[in-house]
């Protein structure tokens, strides 16, 4: 499988992602639900920083289970309840993702558990 980040030359280019991301010779696709900040005890740390670290964990093992890492991420959807948790969201997603560049669309809306500040959906290629 490969991918190609691409950035039309007229539009400003993402930071941290890619405008659009064509993918050739893929085998697999996964379509990740929405993953939230909740630990394996059920309960959503108060912290945003640490939400957002959570569901970067999520992602990974959920990711390791279809035997992909996060260089097979394509495409994000993420959803913050707040504009203020943006940084924490930038800063975990910096972490665990390094250079690597998905498609992503960033939403700022409510979540079904009022505890939670931070979901993302992904779909990844292999």
């Amino acid at each position: 499988m490969t991918l190609r980040l691409i950035h039309a030359e007229e539009l400003s280019p993402g930071r941290g992602y890619s405008q659009a991301v064509e993918v050739a010779g893929a085998e697999r696709t996964v379509y990740l639900s929405g993953q939230v900040g909740v630990g394996a005890d059920g309960r959503a740390p108060e912290d945003i920083a640490e939400q957002a670290r959570l569901v970067w964990r999520n992602l990974r093992a959920q990711l390791a289970a279809a035997n992909m890492g996060v260089e097979n991420l394509v495409k994000l959807t993420v959803v913050l309840t707040d504009r203020a948790y943006l940084q924490a969201h930038v800063a975990a997603r910096a972490e665990a993702l390094g250079t690597h560049a998905p498609a992503s669309t960033l939403l700022i809306a409510g979540l079904a558990d009022p505890a939670w500040k931070i979901e993302i959906e992904a779909v990844a290629q292999a």
